[in-house]
Parts: structure tokens; sequence; C-alpha cells
């Protein structure tokens, strides 16, 4: 049997990036499999529509609240709210409140490099 060292996981201590217009993430699970973002938007800000060639994601609200634009519909998403966008759906996510929003990105296979950017006429 193989032994395993555990160790806990959070913000001070997974990779952070930045992204957007002062977005953070965090890389909870960076595995070549799966991947688990804490994402941190401030108040009015936004990212480019876009979809991915083969990983699905699953977004999940901690705080705050967002606006998923998914293939041309908004989805509002309030904290304990999550959505699943397959791969090759369009979406993008904005902050229109006045409070930051955290959530998750759950992706499988991980997102990173498989982005596609897509503009709003497409």
């Amino acid at each position: 049997m193989i032994r395993m060292q555990y160790t806990s996981i959070s913000r001070a201590t997974a990779e952070h990036y930045s992204w957007g217009a002062d977005c953070d993430a965090w890389h909870l699970v960076k595995d070549a499999a799966l991947s688990v973002i804490e994402e941190q938007m401030p108040p009015a800000s936004s990212e480019e529509l876009h979809s991915h060639r083969s990983a699905q994601q699953f977004f999940f609200l901690l705080s705050g609240e967002v606006t998923m634009e998914v293939e041309h519909e908004e989805v509002h998403l309030h904290a304990g709210e999550g959505l699943h966008i397959p791969p090759r759906v369009r979406h993008q996510i904005s902050n229109r409140s006045r409070e930051s929003a955290r959530f998750l990105v759950i992706c499988q296979p991980p997102s990173h490099g498989d982005r596609l950017v897509t503009g709003p006429g497409s």
C-alpha cells in the first residue's frame, strides 16, 4: 500500500494568480484530471464570453451574487447556489453587485489551456 501525506489546503497555502480587472484566484486542487479553484471578483467586474473545448465546469457561489450569461441567457446566482456548464457552451460571469463575490470553479478536465474566446455576437 502506498502511503500518501495529506495536508490541508487553503487560500493561504494554494497557488495564487490574478485574472481580469482585479480578480483573484487560488488553485485548491491542480491535478491532471481535476481542478478546483476559489475565485474572488470585486464589484463591477466580469470576464469575457468564452467556452471550453473539453472541460466541463461547475460554479458554486460561496458569498455575494453574480450573473452568468450562458448561451445568451442570464442566470443569477446567490450564495449557496451553483451552475453546471458543459463543454463548448458559451458563458461569462459578471459581478454587477456592490459587494465582492467568492465562488468555487470545479473543472474536469482542467480548463486552463482549453479556452475558446468568442465574441458577443457569436
